[in-house]
């Protein structure tokens, strides 16, 4: 436990509004330092002899629709990235309703967007996220708190989430989830008929993914694993998923469609029930840490207990973070877990040799560390192949706010909306040969498969000061529970099981349920 001292609870209650007091250090843009001196060069100079958006080609809105709706790719959109890049190459242009998208889809075209987006990224914009927080009078939060507003949040968010040596805090909590978990799995396969499926893997991992990362953020367990989830737990569940399924259906509609269709109401809902059951958790951490000043005692806790006693966040800012670092946490745990345990099940020879990593690192079922894990590539290897088959999200966003950028001759002006096409990328033959196929060596320095690569070519956490605040959480939970089924069980599939392939609903999820076999290890 991490010990805290905290000056008064008093402070906690910061304006909503406040001045931005910390700027970035003059070396925070060192990790876009790369970018081009070429491009910049061009576009200072003369951006008038390179070619514009207007040159780009790609699909109008009726072809785009006919992809969606006729040809079947609605829920494939992932997918859809690597066809449209075969008709239109690397970088194409997308229009339909008020959206301008340039889509860059290699590994080195993102790597240009991402070097040139100036010290204070911009994701694709929420505006129904910003009208929902407006409409309720909440704070902005990461997620559409921009330029030196999101870098001040981002700073207070940092330490305690990228270091390390921090997050091996969070180890022993992590280790109480997996416990769980894998009491609960053995209870679900003693139910079935030949005592060994588990059915459904995925939405037990979402409730793991759930448990984990609400008992790092609040400080709580939310009892996701129990026999019966407490009511309030249910909700919060069901407005997480509710809303990231509203989302991208909200945005598409506009604003005056607000009365005629239900979508709005149910986004709102979905907000309200998140929103109100982390204050809920939140404001008994505050009180809990107020009656500890008040008796004397020192403040110990981990990360919801430094947020609230550093001052760095008012705690409307608070509310607002957690409960996103919340939404960001929770499926890429249980979506990388459910692929990567499908794969291990499909091939026994790469589940055999894991399990030899495992064992010989860590004999008679001994709990792994960090440290323990700094000796298991080949664990590391498989979660990297299952993220650059299944990235969490198969595109981000970028705007260009502040700066013009030139990407493989065309000049872009500020405000251009870029879609960094991520699956398109990891799925690419040059760089990955035999992109479909689910080979863990090719991460592995020194094997006859290692796939010499860009280093943009699969980037499922992001990339400099936007990328995923919660990477070094999500690898602990995966490396742990990974490490730890393998000790425990052998994973087959279920025979006559079909192959499952992913969809698009927002996340990359696998288009059917997948049940899976546990057979307990001698």
């Amino acid at each position: 436990m991490t010990a805290i001292r905290v000056l008064t609870p008093k402070r906690l209650a910061a304006p909503l509004c406040r001045p931005v007091a910390m700027l970035p250090p003059a070396g925070a843009r060192s990790l876009k330092a790369q970018s081009s001196d070429l491009n910049q060069q061009s576009v200072t100079a003369s951006p008038g002899k390179l070619k514009t958006i207007d040159d780009l080609h790609g699909p109008s809105l009726a072809t785009t629709v006919y992809w969606l709706f006729v040809k079947g790719y609605a829920d494939k959109s992932h997918s859809l990235q690597i066809a449209h890049k075969h008709l239109y190459g690397p970088i194409w242009r997308s229009r339909f309703g008020p959206f301008d998208i340039v889509n860059v889809a290699s590994a080195e075209l993102i790597s240009q967007v991402i070097r040139q987006e100036g010290r204070y990224p911009v994701r694709t914009a929420l505006p129904h996220w910003k009208e929902y927080r407006e409409l309720r009078g909440q704070a902005c939060g990461l997620h559409v708190d921009t330029g030196t507003e999101w870098y001040r949040l981002r700073s207070a968010l940092n330490p305690k989430m990228l270091k390390l040596q921090e997050v091996s805090a969070f180890a022993p909590v992590i280790h109480n989830v997996v416990t769980d978990l894998l009491e609960r799995l053995e209870r679900l396969r003693l139910r079935s008929q030949d005592k060994n499926t588990v059915n459904d893997l995925a939405s037990e991992l979402y409730k793991f993914g759930f448990e984990g990362i609400s008992s790092v953020l609040f400080e709580t367990r939310l009892g996701c694993l129990q026999e019966e989830i407490p009511k309030d737990t249910l909700r919060f569940i069901a407005a997480a998923n509710n809303m990231l399924t509203l989302s991208e259906t909200v945005l598409f509609f506009p604003r005056w469609t607000r009365k005629i269709f239900p979508f709005w109401t149910q986004f709102v809902q979905a907000w309200d029930d998140l929103f109100d059951v982390a204050r809920h958790l939140i404001d008994k951490k505050v009180q809990q840490m107020d009656e500890q000043v008040q008796r004397g005692e020192k403040v110990e806790g981990m990360y919801l207990t430094y947020l609230l006693a550093s001052n760095k966040l008012s705690l409307s800012e608070v509310y607002i973070t957690i409960t996103e670092l919340l939404l960001g946490g929770v499926d890429t745990t249980s979506n990388t877990l459910s692929w990567t345990l499908y794969h291990l099940a499909r091939d026994q020879e790469i589940q055999k040799r894991l399990y030899q990593e495992v064992v010989s690192v860590c004999p008679d079922k001994q709990l792994p560390t960090i440290e323990h894990l700094s000796r298991m590539p080949y664990l590391k290897a498989v979660i990297k192949e299952t993220l650059r088959l299944y990235p969490v999200v198969s595109g981000n966003g970028r705007l260009t706010v502040d700066t013009e950028v030139v990407v493989d001759n065309y000049w872009f002006p500020k405000n251009t909306q870029f879609h960094l096409c991520h699956y398109a990328a990891s799925h690419d033959e040059n760089e990955f040969p035999d992109p479909e196929r689910f080979m863990p060596e090719r991460w592995l320095r020194g094997m006859p498969s290692y796939s010499q690569h860009h280093p943009y070519s699969s980037i499922p956490f992001g990339v400099g000061v936007r990328a995923c605040v919660g990477k070094r959480v999500a690898e602990l939970e995966m490396y742990f529970t990974l490490s730890r089924l393998m000790q425990q069980y052998e994973v087959h599939p279920v025979d006559g099981s079909p192959s499952i392939q992913p969809k698009t609903r927002t996340l990359l999820i696998p288009s059917k349920p997948i049940s899976l076999r546990f057979i307990p290890r001698n």
